[in-house]
């Protein structure tokens, strides 16, 4: 089923926070560089190291550009309406203004330097400049090296096609491509619909593209690599007040993270901090491959993930990922108690559906189970002018809920899903392995009420031992169940 990632965003997150953090619960560094390498985008490379934060160790990742793609972010101060600061680039003298990582907003269009929100620079002398969502309306990016003296190359400008097109062209897994291509995707909608213009018409900037892309593919990666399966995110953090642009100020959160986080329903909680905490690459992600709101009642931590920001606030800039096991110990036999039963809580939901083929439903229902449903059935039914089809029922826990309704609806043509909370009554439970004359076996033992002890062999088990012993089925069944009474 995959492993399940809670990602804690009390300092908001961004996407260079996401990366550090999936690296330091294990991602491997050499699958990222590989491919990363692979992309047809150059300029660039990474560089990966430990930092402190708040005294407390994290995982640092940072996009260094060439020469040719570099641009330099600068103090805060500008951004929080402390002043204008002035720049000689050899050419001639031009007021910088400090764009937060919303450049569809904040490109300054004399010189085609912008800056993000969360790079300031280090202390080894580099500089990052990160384009977090680097968008702007095509009609506004006409530029002509020549304008710039010392610019020699011309400012090209990407589309989301063109950034898609090289993420195909990349040597990435399949899921990891599509995880990138739906953040890149989510991103370009909340742009366009910031600028009020078409999709197609929505543009990245060379420069931004570069560390983009490095950052929204090594997330992708780094979440396959871990195969990651399910992510919770209950809330985001965000700061408050204004950040100052090109085309002047603008409140905290910034146009892009509204969109994205009214379109994919993120729950966003308002700090006192000044400033800026989530980026719309921090919004894009969360909305890609968030699958649930509400962590388990109780869970276990597997391993734990510090991811560092680069800009400082009064709170840590530091995501921290979690992979964590909700259902660690419900069967185990440490949990078997004398005898009886446990009430508890189950929802269930169901949908009516009679325009998609058996192909799509058995699919839909394999997909279901995969992602951790307790049971899942179709009943066929007469629907409106007599037409016939299937009701969808699923059994799950409440915090799948979420994942479960998504998995419904991207996979079928449903269009409404009912839902119900209902309370339940399960008898205590537990796996075992079973040695038999035919072989060893795993067998799922039940507990009556009364103390009583019923023994079901696994299916898998019961048909491996019948072919292992060329016996029949029914003869291995109930073999492995008489003699895992008697032990």
């Amino acid at each position: 089923m995959g492993n399940t990632l809670y990602l804690e965003c009390s300092s908001g997150i961004s996407g260079d926070m996401a990366v550090a953090a999936l690296l330091d619960l294990g991602a491997d560094e050499k699958v990222l560089r590989e491919a990363l390498e692979s992309l047809p985008a150059g300029g660039f490379s990474i560089e990966i190291s430990r930092v402190k934060k708040s005294g407390l160790d994290a995982c640092d990742f940072l996009v260094l550009l060439d020469e040719e793609h570099d641009n330099h972010d600068h103090d805060m101060e500008y951004l929080h309406g402390a002043g204008l600061h002035h720049h000689t680039h050899g050419h001639a003298d031009e007021y910088h203004e400090h764009g937060h990582g919303h450049e569809e907003e904040c490109h300054h269009h004399e010189t085609g330097h912008h800056h993000s929100h969360e790079e300031e620079c280090h202390a080894h002398g580099h500089s990052r400049h990160h384009h977090e969502t680097g968008y702007h309306h095509s009609h506004e990016e006409v530029h002509d090296s020549r304008e710039h003296g010392d610019h020699a190359h011309p400012h090209v400008h990407r589309g989301l096609k063109d950034v898609l097109a090289i993420l195909s062209h990349g040597a990435l897994s399949p899921r990891a491509r599509k995880t990138a291509e739906r953040i890149f995707t989510i991103l370009a909608d909340a742009e366009a619909k910031a600028h009020g213009v078409p999709l197609d018409e929505v543009h990245f900037h060379e420069v931004g593209a570069v560390d983009s892309i490095v950052d929204i593919v090594a997330v992708a990666v780094c979440l396959d690599d871990l195969d990651i399966t399910e992510v919770i995110v209950p809330r985001i953090c965000e700061g408050q007040g204004v950040v100052r642009c090109q085309h002047g100020v603008i409140p905290v959160p910034v146009p892009a993270v509204v969109n994205i986080a009214q379109a994919y329903g993120l729950s966003l909680h308002l700090t006192e901090t000044e400033g800026e905490l989530v980026t719309p690459t921090g919004a894009a992600i969360v909305a890609a491959v968030k699958t649930a709101d509400s962590l388990p009642e109780s869970f276990t931590i597997q391993k734990t993930g510090m991811g560092a920001g680069k800009r400082t606030y009064e709170r840590p800039s530091l995501l921290r990922a979690m992979l964590i096991d909700g259902n660690a110990g419900r069967e185990s036999e440490a949990g078997l108690r004398k005898g009886g039963e446990n009430r508890d809580k189950i929802y269930r939901l169901e949908t009516n559906i009679d325009d998609c083929t058996g192909e799509t439903l058995g699919y839909v229902m394999k997909k279901l189970f995969k992602a951790g449903a307790r049971d899942v059935n179709y009943i066929p039914v007469y629907m409106k002018k007599n037409r016939p089809g299937y009701q969808l029922n699923v059994i799950c826990d409440q915090e799948s809920v979420s994942r479960m309704e998504n998995i419904i609806f991207r996979e079928t043509t449903t269009i409404g899903i009912r839902r119900a909370e209902m309370e339940r009554t399960v008898l205590e439970r537990f796996a075992m392995k079973v040695k038999t004359r035919l072989g060893e076996a795993e067998v799922k033992v039940c507990i009556l009420p009364d103390g009583e002890r019923r023994y079901y062999p696994e299916y898998a088990s019961a048909r491996r031992l019948a072919d292992k012993n060329k016996i029949s089925y029914q003869e291995a069944l109930e073999t492995i169940k008489k003699e895992a009474a008697g032990q």
